[in-house]
């Protein structure tokens, strides 16, 4: 019988290799894993089994991996991690768009796999030492309800979004390094991935300015990272 209290893992991908190379690893660290090689399946298993994090395929029989990441994230902010057959930045960025947390590129090595897997399920945990809401400025963060307000202009953000300017609200001025950020906000610090970070400052600038918050900003430190600026009046 597997342990309740295991977390519960959905691998999604038509190439069963993958799937059980998947659940090996992810078993070993104690992780209760359930795989699902049809797209058009995907929403009835994730509904029956309730995962605590998916990892899926974004080329898949049925319905694609782009379609499924939108459809979970009209009913859940579960961690996911996005597979890739090709090494391209369009594929990850908009993997990134459509709420993915994290991207893999095919062929993996199953132990970054389990890395990964374990970051997003740490963040994904309540800290409940944190505040309910974070103040930088005028700019709220309200963490319980995902939620950035600057009086009455809102904007929600995808998780891993969310915890980068949470991470910066928390610390105004502060100059984060890109490797910083990627193990502070995202749990590992791999060498070539802290483009990563650079997408999401790019989407949260972008949905900021989207609704007509300009004050604080994030500010890029070149050749160093990025701080949240506060105007000084």
């Amino acid at each position: 019988m597997a342990n309740v209290l295991s977390p519960k893992v959905l691998v999604v991908d038509d190439e069963v290799h993958i799937v059980e190379l998947a659940r090996l690893y992810l078993t070993r660290e104690g992780y209760e894993v359930e795989g699902v090689g049809d797209g058009n399946q995907v929403m009835a298993k994730f509904g029956q089994l309730k995962p605590d994090l998916v990892i899926l395929d974004i080329m898949l029989p049925g319905t694609d991996g782009l379609t499924i990441c939108k459809e979970i994230r009209k009913q859940s902010q579960v961690p996911i991690i996005m597979l890739t057959a090709r090494d391209e930045v369009t594929d990850k960025v908009v993997g990134l768009e459509v709420g993915a947390d994290d991207y893999l590129t095919k062929p993996f090595h199953p132990q970054e796999l389990v890395a990964r897997a374990k970051a997003l399920l740490r963040r994904a945990r309540v800290e409940p030492d944190l505040p309910k809401v974070i103040r930088a400025g005028k700019l709220e963060v309200d963490l319980e309800r995902h939620e950035i307000r600057l009086g009455k202009a809102k904007v929600q953000l995808r998780p891993k979004e969310f915890d980068l300017l949470a991470l910066l609200a928390r610390h105004p001025g502060r100059v984060f390094q890109r490797s910083e950020l990627l193990d502070l906000v995202w749990g590992y610090d791999f060498p070539g991935y802290t483009r990563t970070v650079d997408v999401h400052v790019q989407q949260v600038r972008e949905k900021l300015a989207a609704a007509s918050i300009t004050d604080p900003s994030i500010q890029t430190v070149w050749g160093v990272g990025y701080r949240l600026e506060l105007s000084a009046s």
